[in-house]
């Protein structure tokens, strides 16, 4: 039996997953070109197109956008101030971490009025098109829009383990924590006193409890959404290489996931990585 076998128990109508080990995958379970709905998960994949505009000079990360003070890395990092959904701010920026689509669609809009096309487009342009992520697309709100499959999904993991699209400075700010002093939710786990958030990605940290494993680092991260989806990368667990997770589902997440995810985060660590079970 293998970590990805404990998809097949869960009560959801469809589900795929992968693991990869330094970008490559090396265990697959279910339907890899089934299309899920990949709702928050879209984030990051958001927040990499952004470091790609950054890096083309299209915007810098110090950029102003929305309220006063704020900026387009308080947005990447959840600490612009604003609402989960709604255009008025309710905080002032880098004061504390609320997590927000807002954010995201008002960083998405900023990208796309100095790339002088839809966000979109630049997205398939800057991401999509470059990795071969071939059956993915944004639908909607770049916050939670990103419709696609684990094949594809894998690829951007693997870009994220070893960019290729931007240079490896940038891609080590993206998971650097960002005002890593600041508390906040992660929604449908609770609240934290430091809740760290690098650009576009939710890092571990010492959260307890989390949708990952009791025996991922602290130094993983990734990301999940509401409708039950989730990856998440741990550069440390394993040393002889990075370690990463897909797993896709179409039942919205709550409790199910909240079980779930860990059993098989830690049942894909002891699997590869050798940690106890």
């Amino acid at each position: 039996m293998t970590a990805l076998d404990l998809t097949s128990g869960w009560e959801v109508p469809n589900v795929a997953a992968a693991v990869l080990r330094a970008g490559s995958v090396v265990s697959t379970a279910g339907d890899q070109r089934h299309r899920f709905r990949l709702a928050s998960i879209s984030k990051p994949i958001t927040a990499w197109a952004t470091l790609v505009a950054v890096e083309e000079g299209i915007i810098e990360l110090d950029t102003p956008v929305g309220q006063p003070g704020c900026t387009l890395r308080h947005l990447l990092a959840h600490a612009g101030g604003y609402p989960f959904e709604g255009a008025a701010p309710i905080a002032a920026p880098g004061n504390t971490r609320i997590y927000s689509n807002t954010g995201f669609d008002l960083v998405a809009e900023a990208v796309a009025e100095r790339a002088d096309m839809s966000f979109a487009e630049y997205l398939s342009a800057a991401v999509f098109e470059p990795l071969g992520m071939d059956h993915t697309e944004l639908i909607g709100s770049p916050a939670h829009g990103v419709h696609g499959d684990v094949t594809d999904l894998g690829r951007f993991v693997a870009e994220v383990t070893a960019p290729r699209l931007v240079h490896a400075d940038t891609a080590a700010e993206a998971v650097r924590p960002q005002w890593p002093e600041l508390a906040g939710i992660v929604p449908g786990m609770g609240r934290f006193d430091r809740c760290p958030w690098g650009l576009g990605f939710e890092l571990r940290g010492e959260k307890d409890p989390h949708w990952t494993g009791r025996h991922n680092t602290a130094s993983t991260f990734g990301h999940f959404g509401g409708a039950g989806t989730m990856f998440w990368i741990d550069p440390d667990v394993d040393p002889q290489a990075p370690l990463a997770v897909i797993a896709l589902t179409d039942r919205d997440f709550d409790e199910w996931a909240r079980q779930a995810w860990p059993e098989l985060s830690d049942a894909v660590v002891h699997e590869f990585a050798g940690a106890p079970a």
